[in-house]
C-alpha cells in the first residue's frame, strides 16, 4: 500500500474507486492510464479487490496514490463501491471499471464542466466511451418502466418499440452532449455530497442495475444526469462477469426483479416478474437448442432455478446470492 498524498489546492479533484474481480491485465492498464492522464484532478485511487484469484493485483500496484483494499471474498459490485468510497474527501467520486482507460484530459474536462454554472443541478456525469476502433459505444439509458422489462423478457419490444421502449438509447449516436436519465457505471462521476445523501449504492443489488437505481434516486431527489461527449475514455466492455455465464444471467435477472419491486407499482412489478419467470426461460432455452449449445441450455436452467428460489427474498426487497 502506498502512502496517500494530501490534497493539492489546484482545482476540483475526484476520489476514484475501481472494483477488481479477476480482471487480469485490464486493471493494470487502467491504473497506468490514470498515472499517465489523471494528473492533478485525481485525489486518491482506491482499488477494491473482490477476492480475485487470478493474481491481477499481486504485488505493488502502479499508479498515483493507489490504495488496495482486499476484501477476501466477492462482496458484489455495489458493496465494494461503497467500501471504496467510504472515506472519500474530494468533492467528486469517479467509479471506473477496470476495463476502462482514461485519455489525456478526460477527468479534468469532466470536473471543469461539473464546476461550471450550467451544471448547478447536475449530480451525475458520464462521458463518451469508445472501443478499440474509436467508435462511440451506446450506453446512455432512459429509466425503464415495467413495460420495458416485459418487452425485454418476451421479445415484444421488437414488435412494439413505442409501447415497450427499450431502456438503452440505441437511437442516440452519442456524439453530442445532452441530458439523459442514466449513464453507464463504467465511468460514473457523482458529487460526493449527493452520493452520501443517497446512502451510496443499494447493496441489495449484487451486480447490475445498482448504477441505474442510484441515477433514479438522484433524479427523484431533484438532481440531473448529463452525458458529456467532449470527454472520452476507452472501454473494453463485456466485463469480467462474462467469466461465469449462469451466475451472470442470474445476477442480471435478479437485479431486474429487485429493481422492479423497488420502483414500479405492484401490478407492473408482478407483470415484469411473470414475464421474466414464465416466458423468458422458454425463449432462452429455445434459442440455445437452435444454436445446438448444451452449455447455454444448462446455464439457463441453472440461473432460472436460482431465480425461482430467490423470488420470496426479491419480492421482500432483500439481497440475494446463488
Amino acid at each position: 500500500m502506498t502512502t496517500v498524498a494530501g490534497p493539492v489546492e489546484t482545482g476540483p479533484r475526484a476520489h476514484l474507486v475501481i472494483v477488481n474481480w479477476n480482471s487480469g491485465d485490464w486493471v493494470r492498464r487502467c491504473l497506468a492510464s490514470l498515472a499517465a492522464h489523471g494528473g492533478e484532478a485525481v485525489d486518491r485511487v482506491v482499488v477494491v479487490d473482490n477476492g480475485s484469484s487470478d493474481g491481477s493485483l499481486a504485488g505493488e500496484a502502479p499508479g498515483p496514490s493507489v490504495e488496495i483494499i482486499r476484501t477476501g471474498a466477492n462482496l458484489g459490485f455495489a458493496r465494494a463501491c461503497n467500501i471504496g468510497a467510504a472515506d472519500a474527501r474530494a468533492p467528486y467520486l469517479l467509479f471506473l471499471n477496470p476495463d476502462a482507460q482514461l485519455h489525456a484530459g478526460t477527468l479534468a474536462i469532466v470536473l471543469e464542466f461539473m464546476e461550471s454554472p450550467q451544471a448547478g443541478r447536475i449530480g451525475i456525469c458520464g462521458i463518451r466511451l469508445t472501443d478499440e476502433s474509436g467508435a462511440a459505444q451506446p450506453h446512455c439509458a432512459r429509466f425503464p418502466t415495467w413495460r420495458t422489462f416485459v418487452g425485454a423478457a418476451t421479445g415484444l419490444s421488437a414488435l412494439f418499440p413505442r409501447r415497450m421502449q427499450p431502456s438503452l438509447m440505441v437511437e442516440f449516436d452519442h456524439l453530442e452532449s445532452r441530458p439523459v436519465d442514466h449513464v453507464i457505471g463504467a465511468f460514473y462521476v457523482i458529487r460526493r455530497a449527493l452520493f452520501d445523501q443517497l446512502g451510496g449504492f443499494d447493496e441489495r443489488f449484487f451486480v447490475y442495475l445498482e448504477d441505474l437505481d442510484l441515477s433514479r434516486r438522484a433524479s427523484q431527489a431533484g438532481w440531473a444526469t448529463h452525458y458529456l461527449a467532449a470527454a472520452t475514455a476507452f472501454h473494453q466492455g463485456g466485463g469480467t462477469s462474462e467469466q461465469v455465464k449462469a451466475d451472470r444471467l442470474y445476477y442480471s435477472l435478479s437485479s431486474r426483479l429487485l429493481y422492479g419491486f423497488k420502483h414500479f407499482p405492484a401490478g407492473g412489478a408482478w407483470a415484469a416478474a411473470a414475464a421474466t419467470l414464465l416466458v423468458e426461460p422458454f425463449a432462452r432455452l429455445a434459442r440455445a437448442l437452435v444454436r445446438g449449445s448444451f452449455r447455454e441450455a444448462r446455464d439457463t436452467l441453472r440461473a432460472f432455478v436460482w431465480l425461482w428460489r430467490a423470488l420470496p427474498k426479491l419480492v421482500a426487497g432483500k439481497r440475494v446470492e446463488p
